[in-house]
């Protein structure tokens, strides 16, 4: 609709509310970090807690996935060797 009318998004999400201009920016060359910030009353203790998620592809995301395997396979080990009897 916009492209129709020579608009830009810009211009025409004033006149529309259906339309806006978006928060994110476009496609990123290299790793993409997602951070969260758990909400104060979700807090254990209220510690400050914080997410950092790394997004990786290609080679790079198949040794992050090898690495994250073993230190999952290490903790649950530990865990099953901890378990009270």
């Amino acid at each position: 609709m916009a492209q129709e009318k020579g608009l830009t998004l810009m211009q025409e999400k004033d006149k529309d509310p259906e339309i806006q201009a978006g928060n994110s920016p476009g496609m990123v060359n290299g790793p993409r970090i997602i951070s969260y910030n758990v909400k104060e009353e979700e807090r254990p203790g209220g510690m400050k807690v914080r997410f950092k998620i790394r997004v990786e592809k290609g080679r790079k995301a198949a040794a992050l996935n090898a690495q994250q395997a073993e230190a999952i396979k290490e903790l649950l080990q530990w865990a099953r060797q901890h378990t009270p009897s």
